[in-house]
């Protein structure tokens, strides 16, 4: 048995593909970093991304599989679901050994397993549209803060940047402790460190602009003014908004429980 450590990147999990079958590497088990359990298997592979390597195995996929097919891949493996590197890399090996397009057959478990994993990123990643509530800091910077389950914030990039064109801007994945940047030309990902619990009124007077409270007063009383009582059904609401989003959504935060 295997085990490849590689930097957590698609474009690592494609390199680490090629280098499967250019070594002839048998029973793989992938992880993200040097492991405390590295002990336990023979042989330890270490992974460096190769665009040239990551971009033949893309394109010798793309030869098998649809647009939708490759959309489909590439969102499964930001579910961060348990093994699902192995199940991505049983899908792939599947796809090049065979001379017709597999996306169908869902008989086959990496098949079935990869579409579940795309379907959940892709709910996850439709939800992070319509919940991202954004803030206005001193420095005319409008940031967010999110805890989604999979790891959508490279699917969702491309959505705010032609939406919020005209405004710098920050998403933050509170979860995984980074964020998606926009500086009126580019997306970048940032490291970044801070108190991001939303009900931290020292956290808010440090970054906040002074309107900032103003505004987030009229959303709530908007919010509150359209929700008819008479017509309220909370399991229909909570099914399109779950609670785990509540925190960080503005018109939520004063129900929170403190």
């Amino acid at each position: 048995m295997t085990l490849l450590i590689y930097d957590g990147t698609f474009g690592g999990w494609l390199t680490a593909v090629f280098e499967i079958y250019e070594y002839k590497l048998k029973d793989v088990v992938f992880a993200k970093n040097e492991s405390s359990n590295s002990l336990l298997f023979s042989n330890t592979h270490h992974i460096e991304t190769d665009p040239k390597k990551a971009n033949r195995v893309l394109n010798g996929l793309k030869k098998h599989l649809s647009t939708h097919g490759i959309t489909n891949l590439y969102h499964a493996f930001f579910s961060e679901l348990d093994q699902i590197e192995e199940n991505l890399f049983r899908f792939a090996e599947y796809v090049l050994s065979s001379p017709v397009n597999i996306e169908g057959d869902l008989s086959n478990n990496a098949v079935l397993n990869v579409r579940k994993a795309a379907h959940l990123t892709g709910k996850e990643s439709h939800r992070m549209k319509a919940f991202v509530r954004f803030k206005l800091t001193k420095d005319n910077l409008y940031y967010a803060i999110v805890e989604p389950d999979c790891n959508v914030l490279p699917l969702i990039q491309k959505h705010f940047k032609d939406r919020y064109a005209d405004q710098k801007w920050l998403i933050y994945d509170s979860k995984r402790k980074y964020g998606i940047y926009y500086d009126l030309e580019q997306v970048a990902t940032v490291q970044l460190t801070f108190d991001s619990n939303p009900s931290s009124s020292k956290f808010l007077a440090e970054i906040s602009d002074e309107n900032e409270e103003f505004f987030q007063n009229l959303w709530r009383n908007y919010f509150s003014s359209v929700n008819i009582e008479s017509r309220k059904n909370t399991k229909l609401h909570i099914q399109h908004m779950p609670k785990r989003y509540w925190k960080n959504l503005t018109e939520k935060i004063p129900n929170l429980k403190k």
